[in-house]
């Protein structure tokens, strides 16, 4: 079982970054040591950029890292876990997947090279976190990027997107199921 002082925990925004009301900015101010993937252009990512960032922030961490992903932001650790170097993950935080196949080739679109979404199995151990009205993506579509994914699902209820316009604030009840998935990773996960 591991603690959470045997990880470097690192949040990773979706499209826009998470603003102050979000709970990643919560869990930030709350916890010192959680550290926030800076992204060259939060209002229209691209991928490679994006996969770079998350690189380059994996290499810094003196531990193994605790993914914390919020929306585009699952979308890119699915992809950059099928093209990296994955081994200093010890595992994945997955809130409210963006099934960015549904947004792909529409014009209005502000992100490129999120899709398609991989379902491959992640090659670290992971959790998925959806609601049950999340606009951006279905509870079936969640629940089979989960199962694809070899991770662990949890039913949120109907939290939307489970961002800033949810006001959860520090989002207690994401800490409880964050621990709840703390103590199902191996020791050496991502040694």
């Amino acid at each position: 079982m591991r603690e959470l002082s045997d990880l470097e925990v690192l949040i990773l925004p979706g499209w826009r970054n998470s603003g102050p009301d979000h709970w990643h900015s919560h869990w930030e101010a709350a916890f010192p040591r959680f550290r926030r993937v800076q992204q060259r252009d939060w209002d229209a990512p691209r991928y490679a950029d994006w996969a770079l960032g998350l690189s380059q922030a994996v290499d810094q961490c003196q531990r193994p890292a605790l993914l914390v992903a919020h929306s585009l932001g699952t979308a890119l650790v699915a992809r950059w876990a099928q093209e990296a170097d994955a081994r200093r993950v010890g595992g994945a935080f997955l809130v409210a997947p963006t099934d960015t196949d549904r947004f792909a080739g529409l014009p209005e679109t502000a992100f490129h090279g999120f899709d398609p979404v991989p379902l491959r199995p992640l090659p670290f151990p992971s959790c998925v976190v959806a609601s049950r009205n999340d606009e951006r993506v279905s509870t079936e579509r969640a629940r089979a990027f989960a199962v694809a994914w070899g991770s662990r699902f949890i039913d949120a209820g109907h939290l939307g997107h489970i961002g800033s316009a949810a006001r959860l604030g520090l989002w207690p009840q994401g800490l409880v199921w964050l621990g709840q998935f703390l103590a199902t990773l191996p020791d050496q996960a991502g040694a």
